[in-house]
């Protein structure tokens, strides 16, 4: 399998979507809003992709100041190629776009919590999100 990697090269929210489908983090994607999806393309600034042939097989989208930290959105390998280092290699490409002292942070899957500690990633306990603003008090 010959993979090609591409750094900001553009997608399209269908090729995303498409690729989302073919991976779990598909169910918790706004995959039918293509307005969101769109969006999430656009203000991301760094974008890891991975082809076969003309297929997307793999994306890793972030949105980072480049020099303190990194939110690394959306890793996702198609499933037909999983555990053939395709992630792994968007995460290597993604850090090393970075300044070295650059985190790179994400927020696991609930099906990948237990990769991460392979390849190198520390748990951090004290993660939170804030989705509704009427939560707010």
């Amino acid at each position: 399998m010959s993979i090609q990697y591409k750094i900001n090269q553009a997608i399209t929210a269908q090729q995303f979507v498409e690729l989302l489908a073919k991976t779990t983090l598909g169910a918790r994607r706004p995959i039918d809003n293509t307005e969101t999806i769109e969006a999430m393309l656009k203000h991301a600034n760094l974008l890891i992709t991975a082809w076969q042939g003309e297929a997307l097989v793999g994306v890793a989208r972030s949105v980072t100041d480049f020099a303190f930290c990194c939110y690394l959105s959306d890793l996702a390998v198609d499933e037909s190629v999983q555990a053939s280092g395709i992630g792994k290699t968007l995460i290597r490409m993604t850090k090393e776009a970075l300044q070295s002292k650059c985190s790179l942070i994400l927020l696991s899957a609930p099906q990948a919590v237990a990769y991460y500690p392979k390849i190198g990633f520390t748990q951090h306990n004290s993660a939170w999100v804030l989705t509704n603003i009427d939560d707010l008090k």
